[in-house]
């Protein structure tokens, strides 16, 4: 059989197409036949998808980081408020998955400080605008806090302020992060060129976390960049459901003995009452040396040993080792004191 099509099949075949001709199917009875519509055709699903641009971290990945960093910024902008001694606002602008050429180009007049969080691997970037931080060192060097225009270049002192405020942001870092894993955040080197930056790979996806600090009348970013490498062994672990569990659990448990281990240790006064009097104005005046008061208990009776000006115990006084001592008899329930 000659499977080779004729030149005027081939055109036969090319013009039935053309005119969106329709063959039957053999089971398909003629009277079913019907041309084919446009709204017939069912659309197609896809997503669009970048190649420089892949999707490491979910959708509820990204909504327990920004959990974390909501606890941070609350976290950071009240211990910088007390250390400034001004109102501050530290507001979670975004977490976005981007790679990290495209973070480190978003850079220009920053501060950056390059930190390592062990026990993870890696480095992350803590960056802060430079007119905030000039503001807040003219703040606490005195000055009404106006942010000032001038070079990249900080001064010794201003380096050593730099470093106490990126250390409290480090801090209130850790504090955020305990309920996945507890980091200690240290401080590598810093950093004004954003060229000089290199912790990852250009394509490599990072996570950046985008905030508006205000102190005072100053407005300024600050950001974090996460590489992906950095967070991959906790990744089960930046679930919602996962990351609230945990948090519930150290609610009962570590700040319960962490309580229990401080109120062992807490200094209470402890007073002994031997009895009471009453005595005039008068003769409370005139009291001299060597004078006595009698009181309304007998040698015999117990005395009353007071915790927090109520009546706890019952004992009896006494002498130890030259030294006044009581000797507790009885306890008094919470009613009778």
């Amino acid at each position: 059989m000659n499977e080779i099509l004729s030149q005027a099949e081939i055109e036969a075949l090319l013009s039935s197409l053309a005119t969106n001709e329709v063959t039957a199917e053999p089971d398909m009875p003629k009277d079913d036949l019907r041309p084919m519509r446009r709204e017939d055709k069912k659309p197609v699903s896809y997503e669009i998808y970048d190649f420089r641009r892949p999707d490491k971290f979910s959708k509820d990945q990204l909504r327990t980081l920004q959990v974390v960093h909501e606890t941070f910024a609350r976290l950071l902008a009240s211990s910088l408020s007390a250390y400034l001694r001004a109102l501050v606002h530290l507001d979670l602008i975004s977490v976005e998955q981007v790679p990290y050429d495209e973070y480190i180009r978003s850079l220009s007049n920053s501060v950056i400080n390059i930190v390592s969080l062990p026990p993870l691997s890696g480095q992350t970037i803590l960056e802060i605008d430079f007119d905030i931080i000039y503001g807040m060192i003219d703040r606490l060097l005195g000055g009404p806090g106006h942010a000032i225009k001038r070079s990249k270049d900080l001064t010794e002192i201003e380096k050593t302020i730099t470093d106490t405020i990126t250390g409290k942001a480090l801090k209130e870092l850790q504090t955020a992060w305990e309920n996945i894993i507890e980091i200690q955040p240290v401080k590598e080197v810093m950093e004004t060129s954003p060229q000089f930056v290199t912790i990852a790979s250009p394509n490599e996806i990072v996570v950046s976390i985008l905030f508006e600090l205000k102190v005072g009348e100053n407005r300024g970013a600050m950001s974090l960049c996460i590489p992906y490498l950095m967070l991959k062994p906790v990744m089960s672990k930046l679930t919602t459901q996962r990351w609230l569990a945990n948090n519930n659990r150290q609610e009962v448990s570590p700040h319960s003995a962490l309580l229990a281990r401080r109120l062992r240790t807490t200094h209470i006064p402890c007073v002994v009452r031997l009895g009471t009097a009453k005595v005039t104005v008068e003769d409370f005046l005139n009291l001299q040396v060597g004078d006595t008061i009698r009181l309304d208990s007998r040698l015999t009776d117990p005395v009353n040993v007071m915790i927090g000006g109520k009546v706890k115990f019952l004992a009896r006084p006494g002498v130890k080792d030259k030294k006044l001592a009581i000797c507790v008899n009885a306890v008094v329930a919470d009613e009778e004191s």
